[in-house]
């Protein structure tokens, strides 16, 4: 901690992060073991957490985020849109197919920023706000892959393809961005045809690489 820095305001962003990594919610004592803190400190930020809808406890007692958290994230997804928007437009415009920044929701995967590219006949519209779970689609395994599941891709390709599986038809790519803190997600591309060409892949890890470089 320094001079510039609050105890406070620093206990209570540490106690959303501890409840944000345990399923069950944590008890005050629990709480408590984990700060190096009394038990009346632990109420106290529970209190006021609360107030601001960002905690909620059960009948047993046990913390867990709140709804409150819900709303803070949807005020989130337009800035990381903005961040996102030049490297996606570039990859679509690059390799003529929808691309798209996708972020976990639970156990979802839910589309934040969509771009078309300009100059194709035809392309695969894929809108902003389409979820789905994220087994079933590029997106969502190169998330999975991210966090050590199997996939069809080799570990050293860095990508996950999908063929004739999102869309009738379409195939799709995906990278998952890494190196962020408390963001789950990828970058990936939609296309009408049936096979991925070769520089796809690799080009989608390129895009969110520079996504994630945005989000730092």
């Amino acid at each position: 901690m320094t001079a510039e820095t609050s105890q406070t305001l620093d206990r209570g962003v540490r106690v959303l992060k501890l409840l944000a990594d345990s399923e069950r919610g944590l008890t005050v004592t629990e709480l408590a073991a984990r700060l190096a803190v009394n038990r009346t400190v632990v109420y106290r930020l529970l209190a006021t957490l609360e107030q601001h809808g960002l905690v909620r406890r059960d009948i047993g007692g046990r913390a867990r985020v709140g709804l409150g958290v819900l709303r803070l994230a949807h005020r989130v997804h337009p800035l990381l849109r903005e961040a996102a928007l030049p490297a996606l437009r570039s990859l679509a415009e690059d390799l003529g197919a929808t691309a798209h920044l996708t972020l976990v929701d639970g156990n979802e995967a839910l589309a934040v920023a969509v771009v078309e590219p300009s100059w194709t006949d035809f392309h695969v519209a894929y809108r902003t706000g389409l979820r789905h779970p994220l087994a079933e689609s590029a997106a969502g395994r190169a998330i999975l892959e991210a966090r050590g599941f199997p996939s069809q891709r080799r570990p050293e390709q860095g990508f996950v393809i999908t063929r004739a599986e999102e869309q009738s038809g379409a195939s799709g790519a995906a990278a998952a961005l890494v190196g962020l803190s408390g963001i789950e997600g990828s970058v990936g591309v939609v296309m009408l045809n049936g096979l991925v060409p070769e520089r796809v892949g690799p080009r989608v890890v390129e895009a969110a690489t520079e996504v994630a470089d945005a989000l730092r």
